[in-house]
């Protein structure tokens, strides 16, 4: 097969797989768009409609007042479970508590830090950010939009990389890059359509990856740490012990920040089972992201350290998961690059419009004939 025959060919399943998926990708890429800055938006709807928190020079109430409030406020509704507990970011940050039901559906409990009062209380699915990220990811439909959505971002990749081929710029790289606008409609279309692609596509090409990834996790995270070479770290298992209740939060906490000093604790995840552990998240002076990638697993009765994830020792399986989400979200660089993300949102939205403008001369040349 000559090289002519396998550009047709790229070129045909470039342009019916981006009819067949782009309206998809549109969705998907201008609800991205909105994501970009999610935290900080939800952070001021929060401050709008639970009320600005003043900070105090007094110290914080514990994150196991915290828990005891949170279980005492809902201890009559057995369908709950708690199972994290987000610590305040910034001084003016409350404590978010999350309980979910059998049917996954989250409820976000917010309490000032410097009082232990309840202050407000909300299902997140039913908040705009969270129906925006129920598109997102799942066209809100479920699993079955889950598949949809993974499957998209498969394709999303796939057209990065036939229009990478396909882009005329490989020949004469300026003109690559031009845009005639004062040129025939078809071809300022055309024009606008390679450039946008090709100025978006590594971006394009990771989000794709990283959502295709999330969305089948299951079969992904396997082949991730085979080709990496890096075998996947065993779930660590607590030993409940006969007639012992669970070790006091305040001393889990004490003995995970001696497994990793100088780390700040940034959430806190609760075992819904006995055989389960605690898992404390926290985040190294070094590390970029805002969370952290670290962790400390705990035997919830004992207190025993079963395993320590320091993020800036880790293999490169895991490093390669922890990038997922910079990657996806545009965090890597700071406030430039989730700008940036913001507008690579668009991109599909540009490229689908100017694809469908192309096809549609292209069909109307044809239709000519007959």
């Amino acid at each position: 097969m000559n090289f002519k025959k396998i550009r047709d060919l790229t070129f045909i399943l470039h342009r019916y797989l981006g009819l067949a998926v782009g309206l998809v990708l549109v969705i998907v890429g201008l609800t991205g768009s909105l994501l970009v800055f999610e935290q900080d938006v939800d952070r001021f709807a929060i401050a709008q409609q639970y009320g600005q928190i003043t900070p105090q020079q007094v110290q914080l109430v514990s994150p196991e007042s915290v828990m005891n409030t949170i279980k005492t406020k809902y201890a009559t509704r057995s369908d709950l479970h708690l199972f994290r507990i987000y610590l305040p970011n910034t001084p003016a940050s409350p404590y978010v508590g999350q309980l979910s039901t059998i049917k996954d559906q989250r409820t976000e409990v917010f309490l000032n830090p410097y009082t232990g009062e309840i202050i407000g209380e909300r299902i997140s699915d039913n908040t705009l950010i969270g129906m925006i990220l129920s598109l997102h990811y799942s066209l809100m439909a479920g699993e079955t939009g889950t598949i949809i959505i993974g499957i998209a971002a498969f394709f999303m990749c796939v057209l990065t990389i036939t229009g990478l081929v396909l882009w005329p710029g490989w020949r004469r790289l300026i003109a690559g890059f031009k845009i005639k606008l004062d040129a025939h409609p078809k071809r300022a279309n055309f024009d606008v359509h390679k450039v946008a692609g090709i100025i978006a596509v590594v971006f394009l090409f990771f989000t794709g990856f990283t959502g295709f990834c999330w969305n089948f996790y299951d079969l992904t995270e396997p082949i991730i740490y085979a080709v990496t070479f890096t075998p996947k770290p065993s779930e660590p298992v607590s030993q409940p012990i006969p007639g012992k209740s669970t070790l006091k939060l305040t001393q889990q906490l004490k003995i995970a920040n001696a497994a990793l000093p100088g780390a700040i604790t940034k959430s806190i995840y609760f075992p819904s089972k006995p055989e389960e552990t605690l898992q404390i998240r926290m985040k190294l002076p070094q590390e970029n992201e805002e969370y952290g990638n670290s962790n400390v697993y705990l035997d919830q009765y004992s207190g025993k350290v079963l395993r320590v994830n320091n993020a800036l020792k880790m293999p490169l399986g895991d490093r390669v998961l922890n990038s997922f989400v910079p990657l996806h979200y545009g965090t890597f660089g700071g406030l430039p690059t989730r700008i940036l993300y913001v507008f690579v949102g668009l991109a599909p939205l540009v490229l689908f419009v100017t694809g469908l403008v192309m096809w549609w001369y292209r069909y109307r040349v044809k239709a000519s004939y007959f």
